[in-house]
């Protein structure tokens, strides 16, 4: 396939090195953690390694570390967990209105049930701020993400946190998008629960994992045996435990390096389209936001339009989401930020990957600004930037 992939921000190809970790595991080393026999013990002791591995990453005793089958699982895990285990229906509760829906429609479920729910509004470029959150005498639970998966604006967690725990609320973050860029030392941070997800650091999808800090109960979500310490019910995953614990090594050890050139390329496209496209902006903050992330809306031209256009000259790229794609509706978290449905309708999410070159660029960067003009000559809508005035400045 000779696509240039721009859709790191959806899922990301698994780096060579954590096959090779992975391999045995689908061959040789099959047995089952729970078992007493030899094969069981050896898979019980990679078990055991991959753990730890993870552990010292984040700077957390091993058995804070408890693997799920995906970042939505350990989401719904943390947060109908705590809520479930240690809440009263009369309760509040604290995230925002741009959470990936793993947390959103949690929060929007246990809000049906009798909950009180705070959805808090970011400012316009995505940010949550702690002044932001509104706590009330019997607020016990906040979640709020780290790193934005559609925009890319990175929140001042340990802040939130802080925040938090001056106001004896437990707090939880969603980080998957934020591994392998921000410093993932959970004492520094001072959250009580995090999670984190293989397919957005080069590890196969179908594996994620839960940060909870020690002394915090939660009620399990998937019953059956007692494994992962009584939490998560179900024979590990062992080939994707292992991937993923090689490949959050890697992206910590390596991200400040891959930061560096994922930012020079990012910027590129930020500072060619902003010069040389008109009725453009750049959604999320312009400066504290992920290093490969670009996010734009185009007036008069549809996100959709736009990425199948750039799917037929070699690019694949998305107009929000990787979840909520197959929805004609903009996206939650543009419609959050406060820009108006026409300007949310023409977005596009530009997220590159340590495998992009500079050549890769130039060829995006001729194409790109052409498919606009052409998308927009097919428009027979033709609105002004006076029609949404501070959008477009």
């Amino acid at each position: 396939m000779n696509h240039i992939y721009f859709d790191n921000a959806s899922t990301t190809k698994v780096d060579p090195r954590v096959v090779e970790k992975m391999m045995p595991f689908l061959t040789d080393l099959f047995g089952n953690p729970s078992g007493l026999h030899i094969h069981s013990r050896i898979a019980a002791e990679e078990l055991d390694k991959a753990r730890l591995k993870v552990a010292e990453v984040l700077n957390c005793d091993a058995n804070e570390v408890v693997f799920t089958g995906s970042g939505t699982e350990s989401d719904n895990l943390a947060i109908f967990g705590y809520v479930y285990q240690n809440l009263a229906k009369n309760s509040y509760l604290i995230t925002s209105k741009v959470e990936h829906h793993a947390v959103l429609y949690p929060f929007e479920r246990l809000a049906e049930e009798g909950y009180g729910v705070d959805f808090v509004t970011p400012n316009l470029e995505g940010e949550i701020l702690p002044e932001m959150l509104n706590f009330k005498e019997n607020t016990g639970f906040a979640s709020i993400i780290y790193a934005n998966n559609e925009i890319g604006t990175i929140n001042n967690i340990p802040r939130i946190a802080q925040k938090c725990r001056e106001k004896d609320v437990i707090f939880h973050t969603d980080a998957c998008q934020a591994a392998g860029v921000v410093d993932l030392d959970v004492e520094k941070m001072g959250v009580d629960m995090m999670t984190l997800n293989g397919s957005k650091i080069k590890a196969p999808k179908g594996v994620g994992m839960l940060y909870k800090r020690k002394g915090i109960k939660i009620k399990p979500q998937i019953l059956g045996g007692s494994q992962e310490f009584g939490l998560r019910a179900g024979t590990e995953n062992m080939a994707g435990i292992v991937g993923f614990a090689e490949a959050l090594y890697l992206a910590q050890k390596e991200r400040l390096a891959n930061n560096e050139r994922l930012v020079k390329m990012r910027d590129r496209i930020t500072d060619y389209i902003i010069k040389n496209v008109d009725l453009v902006r750049l959604n999320g903050h312009i400066n504290n936001r992920l290093p490969n992330n670009c996010n734009f809306s185009f007036l008069n031209a549809e996100g959709e339009s736009i990425t199948l256009f750039l799917d037929n000259e070699g690019f694949s790229v998305n107009t929000g989401s990787a979840c909520t794609t197959e929805s004609l509706e903009p996206s939650h978290v543009l419609l959050g930020i406060g820009l108006p449905h026409e300007v949310a309708h023409g977005s596009l999410r530009v997220s590159i990957g340590t495998e992009a070159s500079d050549a890769d660029i130039d060829h995006f960067l001729e194409v790109l600004p052409k498919i606009i003009e052409k998308i927009r000559k097919m428009n027979p809508i033709h609105l002004k930037k006076e029609d949404f005035e501070g959008f477009f400045d």
